[in-house]
């Protein structure tokens, strides 16, 4: 796969930046690197704390949605929480049903089987809820394109209100965008038209958390920090950006997972040997933790994730965050098994030579199959396609590359499908079997990605010397996390880095550690995770290579030494 590394220059005077932020230039030049100019911007970027975040009346519709559910309270109504399956629509069912119960309602939860009952709120769901007896549906993380079924549930009685942080549909008439909003008692939603909160990027359990705000204020009892850590585990795992109001919930919010007192979080941070790590970061609950509670939706159903939440015994926690814990193991045996067989596709079969990939693998199951598009896309840097076999016939999960819009270029081809959806980056879809073919033919006929679209670009911060990397730098970077999606990682370069006493380590042979030296002639000790024999042999190759990396500190046995973390290198 090739690769094109580009070093960011946004411009400015970093040493009055620094000097006026009490930061160095370094870290004055990442901030401008990440689009912040304004002085204010990085005071914020650097020193946010709770008392930003925006007010949550400022949600349209949130105060009549709170008031709403506590006169249902007052009433006696039976209240359903209905979230989804994913970590978000997990966290967010439970900070809302968490705090329902404690301003004294009646209130229980249902998710939806991601096989069975598909994305959200359905009719199955809401059948289910007037046998039981239900009075109000609160949706989240779902809700705002769920209009037909939110009609039906009305013209049954019900009272529905929607939480949720989706885009809102709409259809394009001279031009102009239509709005297709649920006619709910009450909508909240950043991104809803006509809303004037100023942060659109909360992911469904941010937006629970608002509302748990505003049920507590008005009710007069509670406190909504008790959320914080499933709003960070959920922004994080639904792989929101962490800019704005998400750093800071973010932030927070993993200081409150790492003491936290949920009975489920403490056995799956145990069960997942994180319990004496001295903070958890976005990658534990990105790579870790987080997939876990993804895994029983997948491959089984969300409603154990939940259960694991609700834990009244230490016993029950543990047996379920096992369970969890076990499910994920199985998830990635199945992942690796069915990614060896696209990459069998892409490199010696049907797929050889495409641009646009398309793995048809028809034993894989369902739920997997994004996750494989994903890691193909990684791997080749072209948008992939994982197509398979189901009980209503082929479906298929799509994940693109910035140069290639696959709604877009799937609407060119929409008869094809009788079930679509998606944005630029991802889709899903459903098709008949005989068409698959048609699709790999198509899409690659219609495509005109260049081979420079297909080229991965590597953002460097800067070039940065070893001489330049100490524990004060690498203290002063940790103002800049949590680091992740829409605030990445800074990253540096090195050139013409001597690697020397090269060693592989790890059960897998995927650990490469040596000692680099650079042209200045600094020596640091380095680390790298991958293909380590590739690299390797690089090494004894030619002596000299240019690296990516970034620095930080190795805790070992009670001694701490800088090192730096390689990521890229030719």
């Amino acid at each position: 796969m090739a690769e094109k590394w580009v070093e960011v220059r946004k411009g400015g005077n970093y040493e009055e930046i620094g000097q006026r932020l009490s930061v160095s230039p370094v870290t004055a030049r990442l901030m401008r690197n990440r689009g912040l100019s304004a002085e204010e911007e990085m005071r914020a970027y650097l020193k946010g704390d709770l008392s930003m975040l925006y007010a949550p009346d400022l949600l349209k519709d949130a105060r009549k949605t709170a008031e709403l559910l506590l006169d249902k309270i007052k009433e006696g109504a039976k209240i359903r929480v209905i979230g989804d399956y994913d970590i978000d629509g997990v966290c967010s069912a439970y900070i809302l049903k968490t705090a329902l119960q404690n301003c004294g309602a009646n209130a229980d939860c249902a998710l939806p089987h991601r096989i069975r009952d598909g994305y959200g709120l359905n009719r199955n769901l809401i059948d289910d809820a007037v046998e039981s007896g239900v009075d109000t549906i609160v949706t989240c993380d779902n809700g705002i394109a769920a209009r037909e079924e939110i009609a039906y549930g009305k013209s049954l009685g019900m009272t529905i209100l929607v939480t949720d942080h989706h885009e809102a549909p709409f259809t394009e008439e001279e031009g102009e965008k239509v709005y297709q909003l649920p006619a709910a008692d009450a909508l909240v939603n950043p991104k809803q038209p006509g809303c004037p909160y100023p942060y659109k990027e909360l992911c469904g359990a941010g937006v629970a958390y608002k509302l748990s705000q505003l049920l507590y204020e008005i009710a007069g009892t509670g406190d909504s920090g008790e959320f914080l850590e499933f709003v960070a585990f959920a922004t994080i795992g639904d792989v929101m950006p962490l800019t704005g109001e998400n750093r800071i919930l973010v932030k927070y919010g993993l200081k409150k997972l790492k003491e936290t007192k949920n009975k489920g979080m403490q056995a799956l941070i145990k069960e997942c040997g994180l319990s004496e790590k001295s903070e958890l970061t976005p990658y534990h609950v990105g790579f870790v933790l987080g997939p876990c509670m993804n895994a029983t939706g997948r491959l089984d159903t969300a409603e154990n994730a939940l259960k694991l939440l609700g834990a009244d015994t230490k016993e029950e926690a543990e047996r379920l965050a096992k369970d969890l814990k076990q499910m994920n193991d199985v998830r990635k045996d199945l992942t690796e098994t069915y990614l060896d067989e696209a990459v069998s596709l892409v490199e010696s079969g049907a797929c050889k030579g495409d641009k646009v990939l398309v793995a048809y693998l028809p034993e894989c199951h369902e739920s997997i199959a994004g996750i494989i598009a994903g890691r193909m896309r990684e791997r080749y840097f072209k948008p992939s396609f994982v197509l398979t076999d189901t009980e209503e016939g082929v479906k298929g999960s799509g994940r693109s590359i910035d140069a290639y819009n696959m709604y877009e270029e799937m609407t060119k081809c929409q008869e094809l499908f009788t079930k679509y959806g998606g944005h630029r980056q991802a889709a899903g879809f459903s098709m008949l079997r005989k068409n698959v073919e048609e699709l790999r033919r198509i899409l690659n006929e219609n495509t005109c990605l260049t081979e420079e679209d297909l080229c991965e670009k590597v953002s460097i911060d800067l070039v940065l010397p070893f001489s330049a990397v100490s524990e004060e730098l690498i203290g002063e970077l940790r103002m800049l996390e949590p680091c992740g999606m829409g605030n990445r990682k800074p990253v540096f370069a090195a050139r013409n880095v001597e690697l020397n006493g090269a060693r592989i380590f790890g059960k897998n042979h995927n650990v490469l550690k040596c000692l680099a030296k650079d042209e200045s002639g600094v020596n640091l000790d380095a680390v790298y995770f991958g293909d380590a024999q590739s690299l390797m042999q690089e090494i004894q190759e030619r002596r000299k290579m240019h690296l990516v990396y970034y620095p930080e500190i190795n805790e070992y046995n009670g001694m701490r030494a800088v090192q730096i973390v390689i990521q890229k290198y030719r």
